[in-house]
């Protein structure tokens, strides 16, 4: 039996820009607040990746600034004010530019692993 705080122990830490990806992946599916993006981050990635705020909200800030994502206010599930975040079409596009690179990387690097 394992000790409730192993998962914990066994956490990936992101590429710098890997966080990026994720959540414009996330915001794929539809509109979505903070909290619910790093709700839905931690539940598909089976717990492994738990995004603190301090590293979730400076990047919406920065996808918003470069028009990768948009923003409104809304009421949430529980009837309270919270910015929900969509993806734009040029997010979307600059998604698909990501996530080609990043299977080349995965590619390349399980090459490179697999002859060691």
């Amino acid at each position: 039996m394992t000790p409730k705080s192993a998962p914990y122990q066994n956490r990936i830490e992101l590429l710098q820009g890997t966080l990026d990806m994720l959540i414009l992946r996330i915001l794929q599916w539809g509109a979505q607040h903070g909290h619910g993006i790093g709700q839905a981050l931690r539940t598909s990635s089976d717990e492994l990746f738990q995004i603190e705020h301090g590293s979730l909200y400076p990047a919406l800030h920065r996808l918003e600034r470069q028009g990768l994502v948009k923003s409104e206010w809304k009421a949430s599930e529980s009837n309270r004010r919270a910015k929900y975040y969509t993806l734009t079409a040029t997010g979307k596009k600059h998604l698909g530019t990501e996530e080609s690179k990043w299977k080349l990387m995965v590619e390349t690097i399980s090459r490179v692993m697999s002859k060691a």
